[in-house]
């Protein structure tokens, strides 16, 4: 006799609730799957950069050689950097034609020239270059008229209007340097002229050129003019060079040694750039009488200008500038003129600020006189050291 079987409600619910387990378990395995496959693609990226390093340390290093000439036999004489050695040899073929004298190149150890090496540059050169250019215009500089079209005339028309220099046949003057009282206008000058001329500004200290180790100063001088010739036009201007360019001596020191090594290497960078080229020089100081002779001979600086304390129409000048914003009442700017005599122009700046302050402190709504008066006396009541040069 047949059996039927027959399925209780039970039975089917226990068959859904295990085949719901089931379904989770296939879900869950397939989630672990994917995991582990992203897991997977990760390591293996991760496997093939570690080889690609281990292949870059185990490849051996490349020296880096200086190009010295290159010959018509297609042979290449290099001079290897740091140990001065000189060889011939030669060089793969993608660098055909891109060879020249004094360009630095990369050879490996059977010395064959590799690849070709960018112009490195030390990190404190780099940061003497200012990315944009000054924001300083002659509009903000009171007086000085002759100055300012002789610093133009020497600096900013070669790089701007060369084809006047040509058509007239003269050579422009290769370096300016500028002397006179601190406060009086240079480095506002220099900016000024990188500002119209729209070129590469590199300022610096002439102490930033003074250090301890042999040949390091040298050597950031020689990478100023390289930094300036590759950014050209630029303006490279010294400031304080009398720091480097002080008169040389007879005294044995390691560190005046080392200062003169760097004036000599300053003077050879001075005679090795055209007077035509888009680099131009500036330096200025307010020790001109401490200098060396051979900085101030023709050739190095053809012009050398006097930045003298204001008379009164460029005081007049400078005040109606560093004034123009204030909210003045009642102010003689005769009597402003008569006690600010031989006042520099960073003075005078330093007195109308000042007395902006007064006003400030008094919770006034304006600058009166009294004000003015107040910070003249609080600004020139510290007697600025008088110098022998400007008495």
């Amino acid at each position: 006799m047949d059996e039927t079987i027959y399925n209780t409600p039970e039975d089917s619910d226990m068959s859904k609730l295990r085949l719901q387990e089931l379904y989770d378990q296939v879900e869950e395995l397939s989630m672990k799957v994917e995991f582990l496959n992203r897991e997977n693609g990760r390591l293996e990226k991760e496997v093939a950069q570690l080889k690609k390093e281990n292949n870059q340390l185990k490849r051996p290093p490349l020296f880096v050689a200086a190009v010295i000439d290159v010959m018509d036999s297609g042979e290449v004489y290099l001079r290897q950097q740091g140990n001065n050695q000189e060889y011939i040899t030669h060089y793969i073929d993608t660098l055909e034609g891109k060879l020249k004298p004094g360009m630095k190149v990369a050879v490996n150890n059977a010395l064959s020239i590799v690849r070709t090496v960018d112009n490195t540059f030390d990190s404190r050169v780099r940061v003497m270059e200012l990315e944009e250019s000054p924001n300083v215009t002659f509009a903000q500089i009171g007086g000085l008229k002759e100055e300012i079209e002789e610093v133009r005339e020497a600096v900013e028309y070669p790089l701007t209007r060369p084809e006047i220099f040509e058509k007239v046949g003269v050579e422009p003057p290769k370096g300016i340097l500028l002397y006179g009282p601190p406060g009086t206008g240079k480095t506002l000058i220099a900016k000024a002229v990188a500002n119209q001329a729209k070129a590469t500004f590199i300022r610096m200290s002439g102490s930033e050129l003074v250090h301890k180790f042999i040949g390091e100063g040298a050597q950031m001088v020689r990478e100023l003019f390289s930094l300036a010739r590759e950014k050209s036009p630029s303006i490279v201007f010294i400031d304080e060079i009398d720091s480097i360019g002080s008169m040389r001596t007879q005294d044995g020191t390691s560190g005046s040694a080392e200062v003169q090594r760097t004036l000599m290497q300053l003077l050879a960078e001075m005679d090795g750039f055209d007077n035509r080229g888009n680099v131009r020089l500036m330096a200025a100081t307010n020790r001109v009488d401490m200098l060396d002779p051979a900085l101030l001979r023709p050739g190095r600086f053809d012009r050398i200008l006097e930045v003298s304390l204001p008379d009164e129409k460029s005081r007049l000048e400078i005040l109606k500038i560093h004034s123009a914003k204030l909210n003045m009442k009642d102010v003689e700017i005769n009597s402003l003129l008569k006690i600010t005599e031989n006042a520099t122009g960073a003075e005078i700046q330093a007195i109308c600020r000042e007395a902006g302050m007064n006003a400030v402190r008094n919770n006034s709504d304006y600058v009166t006189m009294k004000n003015f008066t107040d910070a003249v006396f609080k600004v020139r009541r510290k007697t600025r050291s008088e110098d022998i040069m400007y008495i």
